[in-house]
């Protein structure tokens, strides 16, 4: 912080400290999909304003549920949403590939920009090896790299993918994920669970060139999974190699083996496996620390017949090599069967997530279900299970130095009783660290104050323009049941979710004479 600057906040109500369900620190994302037009931006919107406009509407909508991170698809087929020096602009943001926006803009710098705005993460979500989403179908620019490199490629159920055999295509996809964090103010990497595309019944990946000219005298299956770790090693050095306290997380599959077949695996029936079918060994990658942390996708229910949730997520929770672990939830599947018609289905998930400590916090696929409060599910998040704000979980083996606490130079409330806030000058301190967000904590006495368990009242983004504070969040001083004195103190947070201890702390009343809130000093 070299200046100083105004931090205008808006208190919440007191919390009642029930830290098994509202915990302190917990990942809480959605997915936003742009392969096909998923999620962002909608089929036929190439307008860089409106573009905009729904994707602000978007993470509004997210930070209004609670969530703290997104996880953004931004090269969903060897393509970009970023002007890229490799890859041509997606034919799913402009509706040509190669097409740039117009009028131009560069949407990953904008929705990094937006995201950190709102004190969210953004993690950048990156399809590994996928390369023509729809062969004779998508639009391919002349200079993709399938037109470029053909010799790379292989087809496969009407799709182009990467040949994960190839070491020039592998250190390609690299080169291209070290630009990405090089350039950009990403919290971390992500890669979704196609690696070796999943098995289709009677049809063999066509790898039988590769696989002769490096196979090495291995069996096919070993070979293979030699060629996704290669990927994910060089990958975990190249991010690292960048910005080591950027992260990297991947999504698997919900099942890593069947017990049938290993004695290691869960208690399932599933048809395919990560480690038989897609070659993606990730307890590997956890227990060598290749990857930060994984999202496996549960997208079951209680009681499923081959994949039942509550195995699964008791199979990861024992299985994640003291990374982190964030369950992937289907609330895309709500009211599409009988059983997806069951309003309790997403809340028990979240309940039973929580009941492990080495299980962080939840990833939702995808966030337009949201769009129609699916089973009232948005209404659950937000009146219960998210209904105070958490810290992201942070991450000892990247950092555990912890930031210097902030020091308040001046505090007070504005004068108009309308709309008052609290406003609080922070004083310039030689901080080592960059801070990305202030946590406010609001106490009813100065006894016993602990917060190592405590839910923060408010979080909010670093950012120097107080006029901009008050314009993104509302003032909430007038709550009927806030206390008629509390006190007030804060924490800095940093890149790596590290918090500080709590810096001085301001008790605020209320005057019965005056009609207004007023700094004690």
């Amino acid at each position: 912080m070299k200046n100083l600057y105004l931090i205008a906040i808006s208190l919440l109500a007191f919390l009642s400290p029930c830290f098994g369900q509202h915990p302190k620190y917990e990942f809480r994302a959605a997915w936003i999909a742009t392969v096909d037009n998923i999620d962002w931006p909608s089929r036929g919107n190439y307008n860089s304003e409106g573009q905009k406009v729904e994707f602000i509407r978007l993470l509004d909508m997210l930070k209004d549920l609670g969530m703290n991170a997104v996880i953004m698809q931004i090269r969903p087929a060897a393509d970009a949403f970023y002007p890229s020096p490799y890859e041509p602009w997606s034919e799913w943001l402009t509706g040509k590939q190669g097409r740039a926006p117009n009028p131009y803009y560069d949407p990953l710098q904008f929705m990094i920009e937006e995201t950190h705005k709102r004190g969210m993460e953004f993690h950048a979500w990156c399809n590994p090896y996928r390369a023509e989403f729809s062969i004779g179908k998508s639009s391919v620019s002349p200079t993709h790299i399938t037109r470029v490199h053909p010799q790379w490629f292989l087809a496969y159920g009407g799709k182009r993918y990467f040949d994960p055999g190839n070491k020039e295509a592998q250190d390609f996809v690299v080169k291209v994920i070290r630009d990405i964090v090089n350039r950009y103010d990403v919290d971390a990497l992500h890669f979704d669970d196609y690696f070796y595309p999943y098995r289709m019944p009677g049809k063999e990946f066509p790898d039988n060139r590769t696989f002769a000219l490096y196979g090495n005298g291995a069996d096919r299956d070993t070979w293979r999974r030699a060629n996704v770790d290669s990927i994910i090693t060089k990958l975990s050095r190249a991010i690292k190699e960048e910005k080591p306290f950027c992260r990297f997380g991947i999504s698997p599959f919900g099942v890593w083996r069947n017990k049938s077949v290993d004695s290691l695996g869960s208690d399932t029936r599933a048809g395919q496996t990560n480690y038989d079918d897609l070659y993606a060994d990730i307890l590997l990658w956890l227990r060598e620390g290749y990857i930060d942390y994984v999202v496996p996708q549960l997208y079951w229910e209680h009681g499923h017949k081959a994949a039942p949730y509550e195995v699964l997520v008791d199979w990861w929770s024992r299985n994640t090599y003291n990374k982190q672990c964030y369950i992937g939830l289907g609330i895309y599947k709500g009211g599409s069967n009988t059983r997806w018609r069951d309003k309790t289905i997403i809340p028990l998930q979240i309940e039973d997530s929580r009941k492990y400590p080495t299980i962080q916090g939840q990833v939702y696929f995808s966030t337009r279900s949201f769009l129609s409060n699916p089973n009232g599910w948005n209404d659950s998040l937000k009146q219960h299970y998210y209904k105070y704000p958490a810290l992201l979980p942070p991450m000892p083996w990247i950092d555990s130095i912890k930031p210097l606490p902030p020091v308040i130079a001046d505090i007070n409330v504005d004068s108009n009783t309308a709309t008052q806030q609290i406003q609080i000058k922070l004083a310039d301190i030689e901080q080592k660290k960059i801070i990305r967000k202030f946590a406010v904590y609001t106490f009813p006495t100065l006894e016993n104050i602990d917060i190592s368990t405590l839910p923060p009242t408010v979080i909010i983004a670093d950012r120097k323009d107080a006029a901009e504070y008050r314009l993104l969040l509302s003032s909430l001083l007038q709550q009927k049941d806030l206390k008629k004195e509390f006190y007030i103190g804060l924490t800095a947070v940093d890149t790596n979710n590290q918090e500080s201890e709590l810096g001085i702390l301001q008790k605020i009343q209320w005057s019965d004479e005056r009609k207004r809130w007023e700094v004690v000093k």
